[in-house]
């Protein structure tokens, strides 16, 4: 079985060539522009099929509806389904459809369309990295307008996991050619397709939808590639907005530089962390000593400042507190040479410049990937320098999107940076995808594994909700007791804009396009 990771080739798949307008002044186009957003994507929306992880999260949400919406905080707000029951054992969840709702074709919005939608996905064996595909009994229409779903175990992870937008959202059932083969973006969702090519994609407002409406007549996602041609395009005025991790992301750097430049940069708590992970599968990094040595070697207050310029958080919790049942904060430790030195002694590992056990050098592999992990090649450089004081040799080994999603699941590294899955798949889904040792390595790895752990990490998935803090409590506390992982730092989510940009909020999640109470 293969594992898809919810974070797909986004900032590495194939680069489109960038579109940079330039040569007219802003006022102008702002005038001719009217009321249309203006937004860089880093790469073409690609295919849209809300089933499939290749287009780009953001505008398959514009499109396709979800049955329940993820808001700030990990609250659940209704959306296709108008109300919910869940029965006691979170085993069969009934959900009551919203009424009078069409797909941008004319198809009616009913149990059968959901229907239809669920089996595309829901009962394959690739999708099981979610437990609502893992424990699926069945899929029932109880009336016109209503479905329940049946799980042979406790799930309660179904309303966050029904809240993703792939593979989760509708699609229309005549969006399909003659195959069942998708053939056209077509949803229920607030935006619709006017055009779409290489160089970008044009949306404008489903006049039908059943929410709040669009508050500006189009959005215009410009393709443009490279960070630099972003922030050359806002000054200038030729784009409105930029950021969003997986959108066309703004580096710590670039937001201290657009501030200096006058433009407006706007920040939210993080939904995720970053961490720098062992192969727990090397003798290495067996040994509790040697994890907590290098765990008091890592400088993370001056990470946050030198590298982050302040715009995160260090941290030795596994999820930032915006994050549901994410646990106690643990004192994040100073950094403490001398201690991580008498700890690697005690261990055997001795000598100098490099230390040695058994003729063996203590050599670190370090993987870094700056389309990955934002960032990578300053952290790596860092950590570097941090290590070798304690007679510890590191090699950065930087490589690109695709060779880090080959290599890292085959555990081809020693220390390898890591992300979260943040907001909506936390708190379920890393310790799930990225801990529990039962689980086969996705696209995204293995952060720490243990089978010591896992009893806990199964209680915390299926605990129902009294219970619920208790047992993630639980999970959270062994890793930190056992120096599991080396959690580095929260970072906070940067977006910027000029002074077109009247209003704006950063959105709940990192998969949403920041649409909601903008005003230009």
């Amino acid at each position: 079985m293969t594992l898809l990771s919810r974070r797909t080739l986004l900032l590495g798949s194939a680069a489109m060539g960038g579109l940079l307008v330039t040569g007219v002044g802003a006022n102008q186009a702002w005038a001719e522009e009217g009321k249309t957003l203006r937004l860089p994507i880093g790469r073409a929306a690609g295919n849209l099929d809300p089933q499939r992880y290749v287009g780009i999260f953001a505008v398959q949400d514009m499109i396709f509806d979800p049955l329940v919406h993820y808001t700030l905080g990990g609250k659940i707000e209704p959306a296709l389904a108008a109300s919910w029951e869940k029965s006691a054992d979170d085993k069969l969840y009934t959900f009551k459809l919203r009424p009078d709702v069409t797909f941008t074709d004319g198809e009616p919005w009913n149990a059968e369309a959901a229907k239809w939608n669920l089996d595309r996905w829901l009962p394959k064996e690739d999708y099981n990295w979610m437990r609502i595909s893992a424990n699926l009994d069945k899929i029932e229409i109880v009336d016109p307008m209503t479905i329940a779903i049946h799980f042979k175990q406790p799930t309660p992870t179904a309303l966050v996991e029904f809240s993703f937008v792939r593979p989760v959202r509708f699609l229309s059932p005549k969006a399909v050619d003659a195959s069942g083969t998708y053939s056209a973006p077509v949803g229920t969702g607030p935006w619709k397709i006017e055009k779409d090519a290489p160089e970008g994609t044009d949306l404008i407002p489903n006049k039908k939808y059943w929410g709040a409406k669009p508050s500006v007549d189009k959005v215009s996602l410009i393709v443009m590639p490279d960070a630099r041609s972003r922030m050359s395009a806002l000054r200038a005025g030729d784009i409105d907005a930029m950021g969003g991790q997986f959108i066309a992301p703004v580096s710590p750097q670039d937001a201290r530089t657009l501030e200096s430049s006058g433009m407006t940069v706007v920040t939210d708590t993080g939904t995720d962390t970053i961490v720098l992970g062992f192969n727990p599968r090397i003798d290495t990094f067996q040994d509790v000593r040697v994890r907590e040595a290098f765990n008091l070697l890592i400088d993370r207050e001056g990470i946050c400042k030198a590298v982050m310029k302040d715009f995160a958080t260090p941290t030795m919790n596994l999820y930032p507190e915006v994050i549901a049942y994410s646990g106690t904060r643990f004192e994040v430790p100073k950094r403490d040479l001398e201690k991580a030195k008498s700890l690697l002694d005690e261990a055997g590992w001795i000598g100098e410049p490099v230390r040695s056990k058994d003729g063996k050098q203590l050599n670190i592999d370090l993987v870094i990937s700056e389309d990955a992990v934002p960032s990578s090649r300053a952290l790596g450089e860092v950590i570097q320098a941090l290590l070798s004081e304690a007679g510890i040799g590191v090699k950065l080994r930087n490589v690109d999107h695709a060779t880090r999603h080959g290599d890292i699941p085959e555990f081809k590294y020693d220390l390898s940076l890591f992300i979260t899955n943040g907001a909506p798949y936390d708190p379920f889904n890393s310790i799930g995808l990225m801990i529990l040792s039962t689980i086969e390595p996705g696209t995204d790895g293995k952060i720490y594994e243990d089978k010591a752990v896992d009893p806990l990490i199964l209680k915390a998935l299926s605990a129902p909700e009294p219970e619920r803090a208790e047992a993630f409590q639980a999970v959270f506390t062994w890793l930190h007791d056992n120096w599991a992982m080396m959690p580095l730092f929260h970072a906070q989510r940067i977006w910027a804009h000029n002074d077109r940009v009247k209003s704006f909020a950063i959105p709940a999640t990192e998969y949403e396009m920041p649409l909601k109470g903008i005003s230009l």
